[in-house]
């Protein structure tokens, strides 16, 4: 599989176009082997080569383009303040589990010389590939990855992410159903690592709160009848039901909803499922409330990354993939070089503890005069511990109106150190 070089001119150059700088297009023959990433070879040791391995195609495609449009707008950006390297960039595909589109893709990536790659979008998709990367010494910085078994996962320190584990989003959705008077609550979850920890995480949240989780049933991706699983949890006589999976969402609310009636104001989604894309009868998820990590893309970010994909109606994700691109560089210019391992050893100095900077130009400025720095993104403070997680974020709570789409209730901050 050809990977997929993304053009500048297509998006993010019309805001880089007062910019000196440009991106280099990777070919897969050449990368950054001279500055120790991957196993490719020819770029000089003043590239940075950003990879990324996001969903074109797959159960999680519709956030692919809030993230690749984060990225897209992070290079725009690190150029914009001069930049000290020279950024070039490779988009691929990840694809889902049901392909090995992701292994052709950490492939390729590697043979270009990837410094850094960003992704996956999904926890399951990530374990395919994540030992490809450790192994040829490639960081890799998940924008939405969420499972908590990559929190002690021997990566060598290769591996961070900028999505908090499902430890903090779990507790957040199991508190909001007991919260809103559920008393006995279910679970549809996809049977991988993202969904058994969600619900396993979610469920002892229930449990904590004085509730009870009377049924948690799996379904296999690939998945497109849910009338059984369905019908098992409505069995079990559920005040409330999580639906804690991906795109088969839209064959599970038609027979969860629709087929069986179950009511929408007593569904919750999570980051995998909550979208705007659903084509629903109107009000069909009218009170439907769902969980996503991070903290919201406010107007301002909402308008930069419309300039850079004006067809986008989900902004899922694309805070913490712009602020994966960015402390990525910011680890590079701190440790005077774009390497792989460079940035391993600075990502976690120029999160926290030094001098708290948010805008790129003016971290750059503090790095320069020889100060530790502590970047604050746009997706929240980003605080990695020794294990690449952010130990604080933010989880918003969002709710369907009867257009079916979901608007910011509230957001909640936590921290997983507690």
């Amino acid at each position: 599989m050809k990977a997929f070089l993304r053009s500048r001119s297509r998006r993010a150059a019309l805001l880089a176009a007062s910019t000196a700088g440009i991106v280099l297009l990777a070919a897969c023959s050449t990368g950054g082997g001279d500055n120790g990433s991957g196993s490719g070879d020819g770029a000089s040791d003043d590239t940075l080569v950003v990879g990324t391995i996001l969903p074109q195609t797959g159960n999680l495609a519709f956030l692919g383009p809030p993230e690749f449009a984060g990225v897209d707008l992070a290079v725009a950006d690190l150029e914009a303040a001069d930049y000290p390297f020279t950024i070039e960039q490779v988009d691929t595909d990840s694809g889902d589990t049901t392909t090995d589109i992701a292994l052709q893709s950490a492939s390729q990536l590697i043979d270009a010389g990837a410094d850094v790659a960003i992704g996956a979008a999904s926890s399951g998709v990530s374990f395919t590939f994540i030992d490809q990367f450790v192994d040829a010494g490639v960081v890799q910085i998940s924008p939405a990855n969420t499972s908590p078994d990559f929190s002690d996962y021997d990566d060598d320190g290769f591996y961070w992410r900028t999505a908090p584990s499902d430890v903090l989003q779990g507790r957040v959705l199991g508190n909001l159903m007991v919260n809103n008077g559920a008393a006995n609550v279910a679970f549809l979850y996809i049977n991988d690592p993202y969904g058994i920890g969600l619900a396993e995480n979610a469920g002892a949240a229930v449990e904590a709160g004085g509730g009870a989780v009377v049924a948690s049933v799996p379904y296999n991706p690939g998945d497109t009848n849910f009338s059984s699983q369905v019908s098992e949890i409505l069995a079990a006589g559920p005040d409330a039901v999580g639906i804690l999976a991906f795109e088969e969402t839209a064959n599970i609310v038609p027979e969860l909803i629709s087929t069986q009636g179950y009511p929408a104001n007593q569904v919750y989604f999570v980051d995998g499922n909550l979208s705007n894309s659903y084509e629903f009868p109107a009000g069909t998820l009218e009170g439907t409330q769902g969980t996503l990590p991070g903290n919201p893309a406010d107007d301002t970010f909402q308008s930069r990354l419309l300039e850079v994909d004006s067809s986008l109606t989900d902004f899922s994700y694309a805070p913490e993939s712009y602020d994966a691109v960015i402390l990525a560089a910011l680890a590079a210019a701190q440790g005077g070089s774009p390497d792989a391992e460079t940035i391993r050893d600075n990502l976690q100095s120029v999160s926290e503890g030094g001098t708290k900077c948010t805008d790129v130009a003016e971290c750059l400025a503090l790095i320069a005069d020889g100060e530790d720095i502590d970047y604050d993104g746009v997706s929240g403070p980003i605080e990695f511990d020794e294990n690449g997680d952010p130990t604080e974020a933010y989880i918003g709570i969002y709710q369907y109106g009867a257009d079916n789409r979901y608007t910011l209730l509230n957001t909640e901050f936590g921290s997983l150190t507690e």
